[in-house]
């Protein structure tokens, strides 16, 4: 199942006028909209966490079936930023079984600092019921030295698990948003 896309309009310090940001599933592209997410700049320091764009899309075009889902940061209709996310039998092991989990949030680096990583997150808890509509429990993994993430994640809701493993780099606490499905 494909998720619509979700909507936020949000107004910042350095744009005159209001910006429409939609986090949109990857089939809803145009290919102009495809093209344009290929050539996502991501800061070479966040690599090493979000790895890159080329890596991503592989990630998700390799996958047969709807358990990887991604979703492209439209600014006015331009792809700036882009996520996976997983469910089912792509949970990695630091995962709650039947929780979606976050991976690959790439912002580009000309747009960083507006924003953006916010609205995706502001969006994903509608575009991963909207993909699996069981889904409660979205989780994330970050480096436990990245203090700026982790204050943006729990200003909005993320709770610490309280628990940190060895991942790739260092060590990585994993944080959980619990999601209540609207009335």
């Amino acid at each position: 199942m494909t998720a619509p896309p979700s909507i936020a309009t949000v107004l910042t310090p350095t744009e005159p006028k209001p910006i429409t940001m939609t986090l949109t599933p990857y089939p809803h592209l145009t290919p102009t909209q495809r093209d344009a997410l290929s050539q996502l700049e991501i800061h070479p320091a966040q690599k090493a966490f979000s790895g890159d764009i080329e890596m991503a899309l592989y990630t998700l075009l390799g996958c047969s079936n709807d358990d990887i889902q991604g979703f492209a940061l439209l600014v006015d209709d331009v792809p700036r930023a882009f996520l996976l996310l997983k469910h089912g039998e792509f949970v990695p092991h630091w995962a709650e079984a039947g929780a979606a989990t976050l991976h690959a949030l790439q912002v580009d680096r000309r747009m960083q600092g507006r924003g953006l990583g916010r609205a995706c997150l502001e969006g994903l808890p509608a575009a991963a019921m909207a993909a699996w509509p069981d889904v409660r429990r979205l989780e994330l993994s970050v480096d436990a030295d990245n203090e700026a993430a982790i204050r943006l994640y729990a200003g909005m809701g993320w709770m610490d698990s309280g628990e940190a493993y060895r991942g790739r780099i260092g060590f990585e606490r994993r944080m959980v948003y619990l999601i209540t499905p609207p009335l």
